[in-house]
Order: structure tokens, then sequence, then C-alpha cells
């Protein structure tokens, strides 16, 4: 059994020990949260026998192999890096951190003490994505050429939706587009197998100010006809439009939106190429649209028979049986999981989950964007 440890307790570090539960070969022994009171009432609740209400105390648990690091995303650099320091592999939500420069600092450090390190891009992992990156390394759908779609939600549609994630300093300077579109933009890398290189942005704030409720309750878990509020100033998007060039030259378009009604997590793309094109919907995350001009369209579904060989792994059930978000998180921590118990290197041996590469990758392509929509040009991203 590998040995786990988990700091933070709000909505993403019960789906990662949910995940971690599911393999059968990892095992959660203790829970980290800003206070010892909060902590020891998580791990009551879910059933984790230690608790700590500092990181240190955390990091010296006996036997401990790895860390996860769901903590909001201003924390995210400085824990990251203390687990690091410590020895332990490291699992970081994204993004991995706030800067550019972070994301150099951190990959070097995960670099020098050689453990194995990873971010929860965990859209690459649906089986339909796969399939569609499949069918682009074997050359199926001929010369690539265009990559579009976006990612939509709706839960800050309201003046008084109101979290975290609003405030700069704690959620850092771009929302939508760090918050989603950094999906979008991994799933698309990770897919083509291609490398976003430039980018042009313009944002849009809907609300300029946000009502928080004053007793602290979030877009969540507030009865907004009861509360009294407090008027906060937003200077983060709501909405983003963004073009794209990739490293061969091909072009692409996203739009990030968490103001859009009725749109609760959509991650959409279509990637168009010479021969045909393929579109996947995360609402609907079973199907995978192949368009052909000169032939029928078809609706691959996620059964391992139709699916390409390479693929059939990341299905478990037999096809009709819908496998969803909670299954691709399995998927990414199976690999990441995987790769520690065959005692792989990284550097050495290619991971099959994002790692802190990808994530840094993606924090130069917010920066980007973030410049761009700022000086209104293309941007090209650094490295």
């Amino acid at each position: 059994m590998i040995n786990v440890g988990i700091i933070g307790s709000g909505f993403i570090g019960p789906a990662h020990i949910e995940a971690m539960r599911r393999l059968g070969f990892v095992n959660v022994v203790a829970l980290a949260d800003h206070a010892i009171e909060s902590a020891q009432l998580k791990a009551q609740q879910l059933h984790i026998p230690h608790a700590y209400g500092s990181i240190e105390q955390l990091l010296a648990h006996p036997g401990l192999q790895v860390v996860h690091n769901c903590t909001p995303n201003a924390l995210h650099a400085a824990i990251n890096e203390k687990i690091i320091r410590a020895g332990k592999h490291v699992f970081s939500e994204k993004p991995l951190c706030m800067t550019s420069d972070e994301a150099r600092h951190l990959l070097a450090l995960a670099q020098q003490y050689g453990v194995v390190h990873g971010v929860s891009f965990v859209y690459r992992q649906f089986a339909m994505v796969q399939q569609a990156a499949s069918m682009i390394r074997q050359n199926e759908i001929g010369r690539l050429f265009a990559v579009h779609g976006g990612y939509f939600q709706d839960w800050m549609l309201l003046d008084t939706d109101y979290n975290w994630r609003i405030e700069p300093e704690v959620g850092g300077e771009s929302r939508a587009v760090a918050d989603i579109g950094s999906h979008w933009c991994d799933t698309l890398q990770f897919v083509t197998g291609r490398k976003i290189v430039a980018v042009m942005a313009d944002f849009s704030i809907v609300h300029p100010q946000r009502k928080a409720a004053k007793n602290g309750a979030t877009t969540f878990g507030a009865d907004h006809a009861q509360q009294e509020y407090d008027l906060k100033p937003v200077v983060t998007e709501d909405f983003a439009s963004v073009l794209l060039k990739f490293d061969d030259g091909s072009r692409g378009a996203f739009n990030v939106s968490q103001v859009s009604a009725g749109r609760k997590n959509r991650l959409l793309f279509e990637i168009n190429g010479s021969e045909k094109s393929l579109c996947w919907d995360q609402e609907v995350p079973q199907n995978l649209w192949v368009g052909a001009r000169n032939q029928a369209n078809q609706l691959l579904t996620d059964d391992p028979a139709q699916l390409n060989a390479d693929v059939q792994g990341s299905v478990h059930f037999p096809g009709g049986h819908i496998e969803g978000w909670p299954d691709a998180f399995k998927n990414m921590l199976l690999k990441f999981y995987q790769y520690i118990a065959a005692e792989k290197q990284p550097g050495v041996d290619a991971a099959e989950f994002a790692t802190f590469d990808d994530g840094a990758q993606i924090m130069f392509i917010i920066d980007a964007i973030v410049q761009s929509h700022r000086q209104q040009r293309w941007i090209e991203v650094s490295q």
C-alpha cells in the first residue's frame, strides 16, 4: 500500500480521496487543514485516521509517501515547495501556482529532489478524449488545421454569486481563463500533441461589483433571500475570447464563460482535419462525434469494442454503462500511482498524466493570455 496525506478539505479534497480509495492499493492515512478542529472534523467525516492542524505536522507523519495539495490557488506554490523539500511525491490541484516564475522554480525543485509530480488536469483522462488523441496520433483525421470550442458554466451568473476565486490575491489575476480555460488548453494540447505558442485575448467583466454575503456564505451555500451583503469590486474576467497559434502553424479559438445560463460544466472542442473532424462535449462524455465529407458521420461511444486498442484500458465497464468525471479522475490517479508503484523516474520514464511540466506550460499560456488582453495584441507564449 502507498500511504498518502491530503492538505485541504474543501470540495476537491474529498474528490481526490474518493478516487484514491477506488484504486485498491492507496491508503489515505492523514489530513491537514488550516486549524486542527476543522481537520479533525473532516477526518472523522471521511474516516481518515490522523488529522493535523499544520502542514509540517502532516509531512512528519511516519511512513508518508505522497501528499496531495488541495488548497486554494494562492497557497499552491508554497505548499508544493514544502512537500517537495520533505522528499514526498506530490500531486497538486491546478493551477500549479500563481505565476510563471513560481512554475519554473517548482519544476526545477521537483527535478532536483527526484520526486514524482502530477497536476490535476483531469479532462484528458476521459475515454473519448483519449480516443480522439489516439486517432490523431494514428493520422486518422489527416492534416490538422483548426481547433475551436470553449468551456461554459453559469455558477457566476448572478451578482450575488461570490467566493474566494473572485479575489485576485487568493484566486489569481485571471479567473475564468485560469480556472476553466486552463483545462481546455491542457486538454487540447494533449489531444492534438501540439503546443500553443501565441495568443490574442479579450476579456469581459459582466458584474463590475458583486455582493458578498456578510456572514461569509459562498455561492453554493447561500440562501440569497436571507442575506445581507457587502459590495465588492470585481477585477477578474467572467468571459473571455482567445485566438490561438500552435507550433505547427495551425490555428484555434476558444471562449470561456462562468456566466452562461444553463451551462453547468460544458467543456467542448472540435478539431478539423483534412480527412475528418472530431467533436467532444463533457456534458455527454460517452460520445465522440466523427465528421466526414464523403461518407456518413459517426458517433462513437465508450464501448471498448469501438475504441482503439491503446484506449481500451481507460474504460472500466461494458458499453452503455456511462462513465463520467469521477471515473476520469480515477483514471488520472490510477496512472499517477501506477507510475509510483513501478518506481518510474520523472524525466526518464514517460508519464500518462499531467506533470509539473504540463502545469508550468499552462501557467505560461495563462500569463500570455492576460498580457494579451491588457495590451490588445498577439503575445508569444514564453518558456
